[in-house]
């Protein structure tokens, strides 16, 4: 009330044209976030371009250049897709366990591809190991670990006690016991098979075969486009069960389906290039400081763009720069290790 008694009105209508329901804070948050977004696209493509023409020991003129970059577009193929499927995976799940220090990784994606191949090797041998590739292996170690996360889903999350807690609780005490039955195994094989077991086990774009990609291709882009399609509702979906519900989403079948989405992009990232724990941690952690809005139709194009720049640029400073072939996967794991230990003691609690 001002001094001729009459009510002051211009505070609250500051205070209205200030408050706002849009994805960024500012348009400078908004401009920062497209000039970041084109800059990292822009440098995925170069490290891309890098590795498939970058020291080609073949001359451009010559009849047999276009071979070898083909056969270098298999493996930034591989690249590709298996960045879509951890940076698309790891978000959306954190998302809707609110939590982002867990990963998808929990739920023993890698844990159950170790116990596959360790158990081939171990009950069959290094002749029946070796020719256990090819389009029929690809597809039986997607199945499994898509029908082990759809059982344990419909268990925990559709029953009359489920919670998403308990859910991965369970994931975690799978995936230590596959780890641990997967290690005694390991103990009683020749020298030999264990070599022949650990260059599977090992986490690269050479494992992916290019056999693989008329199904990994199609599954990953349809399952890639109805998560972004979702991204709205994951907006509501990443408030918790209250708030979701009261704003007319059904929470939990929201939580479902979001996470058989993630449990085919997983499976088809881990049976393709085998496990990368710490990958798909890492790209999410960059995206949410490059991308500081809840809205996930930003995020998720954030998250791809890191991805992608991450693995092709790693690829292409080990290979080129310090011809170091066999460690790439290990420098990213390492540097997502860190992130991880360095988010959590932050946190102090998972």
């Amino acid at each position: 009330m001002n001094e001729t008694g009459k009510i002051n009105t211009s505070l609250p209508s500051v205070c209205h044209e200030n408050r706002s329901a849009k994805a960024f804070r500012s348009k400078r948050e908004e401009n920062r976030y497209w000039i970041l977004l084109i800059t990292l696209i822009i440098l995925g493509i170069f490290a891309s371009y890098g590795l498939l023409v970058y020291k080609n020991p073949v001359p451009i003129e010559s009849p047999s250049f276009i071979p070898v970059v083909r056969r270098r577009l298999f493996a930034l193929t591989a690249m590709i897709i298996s960045a879509v499927c951890q940076s698309l995976s790891t978000v959306a799940f954190q998302s809707i366990t609110n939590n982002r220090i867990i990963t998808p990784s929990l739920l023993g994606f890698e844990a159950l591809y170790s116990a596959i191949h360790t158990g081939t090797m171990f009950f069959f041998g290094a002749s029946a190991f070796i020719s256990f590739s090819g389009m029929e292996s690809f597809v039986f170690q997607v199945v499994v670990m898509v029908l082990m996360c759809l059982i344990l889903y419909g268990w925990l999350l559709s029953g009359k006690y489920g919670n998403l807690q308990l859910m991965l609780l369970i994931g975690i005490i799978m995936g230590s016991g596959l780890r641990s039955l997967s290690s005694f195994m390991k103990r009683l094989l020749e020298p030999s098979e264990f070599d022949i077991l650990q260059a599977r086990l090992f986490g690269s774009v050479n494992n992916a075969d290019s056999e693989y990609f008329p199904i990994a291709i199609p599954v990953v882009a349809v399952t890639a486009l109805l998560l972004l399609v979702y991204s709205k509702k994951l907006n509501v979906v990443s408030l918790g069960k209250d708030c979701s519900t009261s704003l007319g989403i059904k929470h939990q079948t929201s939580v479902i389906y979001s996470l058989v989405l993630v449990s085919v992009l997983m499976s088809i990232s881990t049976a393709l290039v085998g496990p990368l724990t710490f990958y798909g941690f890492l790209v999410a952690t960059l995206s949410y400081q490059a991308a500081p809005t809840y809205d996930h139709r930003y995020v998720f194009p954030m998250a791809l763009a890191i991805g992608f720049l991450i693995i092709t640029g790693a690829y292409f400073l080990m290979y080129h720069v310090f011809n170091a072939q066999g460690v790439v996967s290990v420098i990213i794991e390492m540097f997502g290790g860190i992130t991880f230990l360095i988010v959590f003691l932050k946190k102090g609690a998972l």
